[in-house]
């Protein structure tokens, strides 16, 4: 029987020992101590006996938060507030709060496994406070993504020692620009225009138009081989020598993006606007003041490269530079799109120099990554997938030739530290160089046969993406695949019923059950995390007829179609990227466990990322429950 420990007025005392317990655990961690306190003030205290039901269906309406202070409360039946099957809460947890944000029945009953004392918080109480607090509303509104927020700050401090970091990737670039941007009109005169950014000390002009429109540009780089080398009169207007058009960004966009424009074009200096206005410049210094290793080195250093040996170098510049990012604080996507954008550059760079050695014209094929680069996920520890798409036109000779060339290149990029796939899915395969014709076919085989070996050639080859040579090739496949799976119902279930066959690790009782390896409690974060949620990204986009491959992209595509409410899609983006982040730190920190680079030991973790692997795994369990029910009814 309940016995609710409830007291009409408690003493002061013991409201700060209730305050003081709650602090330890998020969100009352960053919560105002009087919102805290308010939130102790409004609560009552309970205790449950073992098998003792806290919350059942049948009571209704959930009108109570529960935070659990000792014990343990476990979900017995059905779909629990959150994810489905038993689940597990323990102290410091709050718990149903689905259900009483959506006032709606459990779908579970909750039972206390031991002695257990909580805190009781009545419904109205709850929203009460949620719009007094707003760390407090957001957490209820948002718990994997605010956990996910949690685990990066702890991961930035843990880090802030070890590299040296200004800015996070993530700011808006309006932040960045501190000062006026000088500019001038296209008929300004060239001299008039040195005199200036050699009186200001600045390092580049921007041309604008009448409208404030930036149409061009010219910087002290453009001054040597435009002016001086050209011989040209110092008289001549703007317009004669400027650079243009002018690649800009939108003040709201990011740093990354920025970064990642400039590496892109091979340029250091991006003019930010608004509206189309110029607002200001953003310079690579500006990006990267602080930090040793900058995107635009790293990436000059590949385009640069001559041979393999320097491509080796540049390899190691890619890992030292996605430590440094680690350290920053930057996002898993962000990260990964970073480090798979250097990969591409590396690769593409090697293609080139292996076509002019092997007398090649990059326009009779095109080179594109599959797999975890297709996808622009790559993680450090990441071996080779990839494959040629050839012209239909090729003959036997020049395919013979350009299969010598990427047996070549797979050996290129092995000495750079990209290992040889173990099951030769690489180019240099005679099975991974065929016309496009021949691809065309291939894949009408695998989505019309379905065969076991078919669907597992779908979690590789149905992700790729054109890295280097003739485009067009892979944007024809791409279609081409997209349509045809989309309109075979009978490959996508297939695919469905093969992607549950690996499960979350969670044992019965909702906990994280683990794999004893080398005495230590570990979990394949690749093989029971990312690659499920990998697998349920591209089903839905492959059914949807999305053509995108990265699993974001897909998951955000697939919510809408599916009319999945943004918050819950959006838990789906974030427990893939907290999982990507375990595995990126475990890879550049050496910790993993054995010879697998993505088994972490669990015990290793700090509270709040156990917590969040739990919560994550917990949304990949109910997002497998979903395909369940849409495709095994």
């Amino acid at each position: 029987m309940n016995q609710a420990l409830s007291t009409p007025s408690p003493s002061a005392s013991l409201l700060d020992q209730l305050a003081a317990e709650l602090v330890r655990f998020p969100p009352f961690d960053e919560m105002e101590v009087a919102h805290v306190r308010a939130f102790v003030e409004a609560s009552r205290q309970a205790y449950f006996a073992p098998g003792e039901a806290l919350v059942r269906p049948e009571d209704g309406p959930a009108g109570e938060l529960f935070f659990i202070r000792r014990g343990t409360v476990v979900g017995k039946r059905g779909l629990s507030d959150v994810a489905g099957g038993a689940f597990e809460y323990e102290a410091g947890d709050l718990f149903p709060i689905s259900a009483v944000l959506a006032q709606r029945a459990t779908s579970t009953a909750y039972l206390a496994t031991e002695d257990t004392f909580v805190l009781r918080l009545p419904a109205a109480r709850m929203q009460s406070l949620a719009q007094l607090s707003p760390v407090f509303g957001d957490f209820l509104n948002r718990r994997v993504m605010r956990f996910l927020e949690l685990s990066r700050a702890a991961l930035q401090s843990a880090y802030a020692s070890r590299v040296l970091a200004e800015q996070s990737m993530e700011t808006p670039l309006e932040r960045l620009c501190r000062q006026t941007p000088v500019s001038c009109a296209p008929d300004t005169p060239l001299r008039q225009a040195l005199e200036s950014m050699h009186r200001l000390r600045i390092g580049s002009m921007l041309v604008v138009d009448e409208e404030q429109h930036p149409v061009g540009i010219l910087t002290r780089h453009d001054v040597l081989d435009r002016v001086a080398l050209a011989g040209v009169s110092l008289d001549v207007p703007m317009s004669a020598v400027m650079v243009g058009p002018v690649h800009t960004l939108e003040s709201d966009r990011s740093a990354q993006e920025a970064a990642l424009l400039m590496s892109a074009k091979g340029i250091r200096h991006v003019p930010v606007t608004r509206q189309g206005r110029l607002v200001g410049i953003v310079s690579e210094r500006d990006l990267y003041a602080l930090q040793r290793l900058s995107l635009n080195q790293v990436s000059e250093r590949i385009r640069q490269a001559s041979d393999t040996a320097a491509l080796q170098s540049a390899a190691r510049d890619i890992r030292e530079f996605a430590r440094h990012l680690l350290g920053q604080g930057v996002q898993a996507l962000q990260l990964t799109q970073l480090i798979s954008h250097l990969n591409d550059l590396l690769t593409n760079r090697l293609v080139v120099l292996k076509a002019q050695e092997h007398r090649l014209d990059p326009q009779r094929f095109c080179w594109i990554a599959l797999g975890s680069e297709g996808r622009s996920e790559q993680t450090i520890a990441t071996d080779q997938d990839n494959a040629l798409i050839l012209a239909d036109e090729v003959g036997a000779d020049e395919r013979d030739a350009l299969l010598a060339m990427a047996q070549d290149i797979n050996q290129a990029l092995d000495a750079c530290g990209y290992p040889l796939c173990k099951g030769d899915i690489m180019a240099g395969n005679p099975d991974c160089c065929l016309t496009l014709s021949e691809w065309r076919h291939r894949f009408v085989q695998w989505i019309e046969q379905g065969a076991p070996q078919d669907l597992l050639n779908a979690s590789i080859y149905f992700d790729f993406r054109a890295l280097a040579g003739q485009a067009g090739l892979a944007a024809g496949l791409r279609g081409f695949v997209t349509e045809r799976a989309a309109a075979n119902p009978r490959f996508v279930r297939q695919l469905a019923v093969n992607g549950l066959v690996q499960a979350p690790p969670l044992n019965w009782r909702g906990q994280i059950d683990t794999t004893p390896v080398d005495g230590l409690d570990t979990l394949d974060l690749k093989l029971q995390g990312t690659a499920i949620l990998v697998d349920v990204a591209r089903l839905y986009a492959l059914a949807n007829g999305i053509a995108a491959t990265s699993t974001r992209e897909r998951f955000e595509g697939a919510g809408a179609k599916l009319g999945v409410p943004g918050r819950e899609h959006q838990a789906w983006v974030a427990g893939f990227e907290f999982l990507q982040m375990l595995r990126l730190r475990a890879q550049l920190d050496g910790t993993s466990v054995g010879d697998n680079p993505n088994r972490i030991a669990v015990g290793g973790l700090n509270d709040i990322d156990r917590r969040i692997l739990r919560e994550t795994l917990r949304v990949v369990r109910s997002l497998q429950q979903r395909v369940q029910l849409d495709y095994q009814r």
